[in-house]
């Protein structure tokens, strides 16, 4: 049924776990790529390229083995499993969001701004009637934090997310010192 020895198997280890290691780097550099980190993503390209050699000569000298086929293809939706998840986690970028509120929004943006962030806030009409519209350009490890607000003084808010590359000019973020906000969202 299934045997392999000892070498075998190690071989298959390597194969799936570099698979796993290339494709995360490569998911990475694609991000730094539409992020406009244009030194880091050739890096990042030149060691995904040196990992998917060793990973696919090793494939290619095990080429009668229907296993390293498997092997090969499940590290590799592995890594883009695991690439996406660390892409999640990077630091850094910025996300723009968009607000939309059912009615009219005066404590919002007041505090928003007095935690640092930037808003453009604009009416509009939803399928019942008036909503606001807050635009914000917010730094991806600040996210969480303008979400919170959101959160708290909005709950029924609905929200959209989206990755940009911020162009020009504008107000993005600032740094603060912690408001009343900061205080009431550190305490849960």
């Amino acid at each position: 049924m299934f045997s392999m020895t000892q070498p075998e198997l190690a071989t298959m280890a390597y194969i799936f776990f570099a698979r796993i290691i290339d494709v995360s780097i490569g998911t990475l550099r694609i991000a730094m790529i539409s992020r406009g980190h244009r030194y880091v993503a050739p890096i990042f390209g030149f060691v995904e390229v040196i990992i998917w050699l060793t990973a696919i000569s090793k494939a290619l000298a095990t080429i009668e083995s229907v296993y390293s086929y498997v092997i090969y293809a499940a590290g590799f939706a592995a890594g883009n499993y695991v690439g996406m998840l660390l892409e999640e986690k990077l630091p850094f970028g910025y996300k723009s969001l968009r607000v939309i509120t059912t009615k009219e929004v005066s404590a919002l943006p007041l505090m928003l701004r007095e935690e640092g962030f930037g808003v453009t806030i604009s009416d509009g009409i939803g399928l019942k009637g008036p909503v606001s519209i807050i635009y914000s350009l917010v730094p991806k490890k600040r996210m969480q934090h303008f979400l919170e607000i959101v959160n708290i003084l909005e709950p029924n808010a609905f929200i959209t997310i989206e990755e940009v590359r911020p162009h020009r000019a504008g107000f993005v973020t600032r740094k603060t010192y912690s408001g009343m906000l900061g205080r009431i969202t550190k305490r849960k």
